[in-house]
């Protein structure tokens, strides 16, 4: 049965190296109920994920799509690469037809910044999206479209360490707050030198401990703020740019 734009309702899952959380959102990306979450499984291979998504989302409301942004490397639902997760029993992974099979709807699979990505920009420019929590995370639109996704996180920033090992998650507990922030600028002056972005984006759950005053394009944003690009995975190709409303819905932490 074809289903038209209003009857869509997405299963929006979002997989981190510390939680799995997931919702409900309608066809212009409110939440049609609280985020719920799981600790991610340990160890983080494709079984045990599958199985905490079913776990996780087993008494949810009905949807007839779903979206997942995953954090790796991702191309057409295959999983390449899960540097954060159990990186080798990751490789070549369709998850995509994984939980199709398994939860009976029609998914797509994207870089977890990706998704967030098509939830968060203006549609204007070029716009770059970072993620900051067990790993670092980017995505880049032009003019609201996903361009081809990059591993920066994977990339080296010095002679010994990749982004993620520099700005990431133990990173921070290491090295603490005030190191961990003057890691931070460098990495966002590399950013701009390397892309020349018009407009960019931090969110992830180590956003919330930046304490120096960002550059006037510059935005944090919540999970709450980028949940909407699970409906944009199906809706992009129709409608651009949708406006999306201030969900009342409380966002748990």
């Amino acid at each position: 049965m074809k289903i038209t734009p209003s009857q869509l309702k997405v299963l929006a899952i979002d997989i981190g190296g510390s939680h799995v959380k997931a919702t409900v959102l309608d066809d212009k990306g409110v939440l049609l109920m609280n985020y719920s979450k799981v600790v991610t499984p340990l160890p983080a291979n494709p079984d045990n994920m599958v199985e905490a998504i079913k776990t996780l989302t087993k008494d949810f409301p009905e949807y007839n799509k779903i979206s997942v942004g995953f954090p790796g490397y991702v191309r057409d639902g295959i999983v390449k690469t899960a540097p954060n997760l159990d990186n080798d029993s990751w490789a070549n992974f369709n998850l995509a037809k994984k939980l199709e099979e398994v939860l009976g709807k029609p998914a797509r699979v994207v870089n977890d910044a990706d998704m967030q990505g098509l939830g968060v920009v203006d549609g204007k420019g070029l716009e770059l999206v970072l993620t900051l929590g067990t790993g670092y995370g980017t995505a880049l639109l032009l003019d609201g479209k996903l361009l081809p996704h990059l591993e920066v996180g994977q990339s080296p920033v010095t002679k010994t360490k990749s982004y993620d090992n520099y700005i990431g998650e133990k990173a921070f507990e290491t090295e603490g707050k005030k190191e961990w922030n003057e890691r931070l600028k460098i990495v966002l002056k590399n950013m701009q030198t390397l892309f020349n972005f018009d407009y960019l984006y931090i969110g992830g759950g180590n956003a919330r401990e930046i304490n120096f005053e960002l550059d006037k394009n510059v935005k944090i944003i919540s999970n709450k703020d980028g949940i909407k690009g699970g409906t944009r995975l199906w809706t992009a190709d129709t409608d651009p740019m949708p406006v999306v409303p201030s969900s009342t819905i409380k966002l748990s932490n």
